[in-house]
């Protein structure tokens, strides 16, 4: 479980995060949504230590990460997975590498360990036997399967997804949804998807934390989040013509 106590974060006199808390549970497809701009990728930042919150706590299953020493801060880092916006593979690396590049600076595994871990990974998501394949000669929903093998190579206790949907196809988008729901229910990660795709939050938001102008101004679920009253969460969830039809 990731727990956040009353996270603020400013950035000289412009205040973007005011005050959140919140739970994300092991096991859970948790969720992060809300329009640009609204500080999403701030909060997600403060999540992974990549900025500081000016006021607040992240525990990390108990565990103090944003005001921890250096060896609890390296401990959970080496526990975080993390698949990026634009699947951020190198490119002059094949697929085993890519995938293989957590283990090579955070364990001190042989090398046959480490194919094993990666052929294990790519089964998992699907992608089996395409080790020596580059980066160019992927789709993007291959891409996209790519960087959670990486992201989850590690044995990750915590993955974390940023709008792991940009640039897919509706059909493709579904099917990365469905993976992420699937290896969040069978490795039991406590999983953060941040997302303003309105699919991913009707399909596999088990816990959905709500953002406007950098306030959380509603938590709840997929089976409740078409029924809320609140007026800015309604404009967010109608705002297409596809979900104005569930109403």
């Amino acid at each position: 479980m990731i727990q956040i106590k009353n996270i603020s974060k400013s950035f000289k006199d412009k205040k973007v995060l005011h005050d959140i808390s919140g739970k994300f549970e092991k096991g859970k497809t948790n969720l992060i949504i809300g329009s640009s701009g609204t500080g999403k990728s701030v909060l997600l930042k403060c999540l992974v230590g990549l900025l500081k919150p000016d006021i607040g706590n992240v525990l990390f299953d108990g565990r103090d990460f944003t005001n921890g020493n250096k060896k609890l801060t390296t401990e959970v880092r080496r526990e975080i997975g993390m698949l990026f916006q634009g699947s951020a593979l190198f490119d002059s690396k094949n697929v085993e590498d890519n995938i293989k590049f957590p283990l090579d600076i955070l364990t001190n595994i042989n090398e046959n360990e480490k194919i094993e871990k990666v052929n294990h990974c790519l089964e998992l998501v699907g992608l089996e036997k395409i080790n020596k394949k580059m980066p160019s000669e992927l789709s993007g929903g291959m891409k996209k399967r790519v960087g959670i093998a990486r992201a989850i190579v590690n044995d990750s206790k915590y993955l974390f997804c940023d709008e792991p949907n940009s640039g897919l196809d509706p059909l493709t988008a579904i099917k990365i949804d469905d993976l992420i729901l699937e290896l969040t229910k069978k490795l039991n990660t406590t999983t953060i998807v941040v997302t303003h795709d309105m699919n991913s939050v009707i399909e596999i938001g088990e816990y959905i934390m709500f953002l406007h102008n950098g306030k959380k101004i509603w938590e709840g679920n997929n089976k409740n989040i078409l029924k809320t009253k609140v007026k800015e969460l309604n404009e967010f969830v109608f705002s297409n013509k596809l979900m104005k039809k569930l109403r």
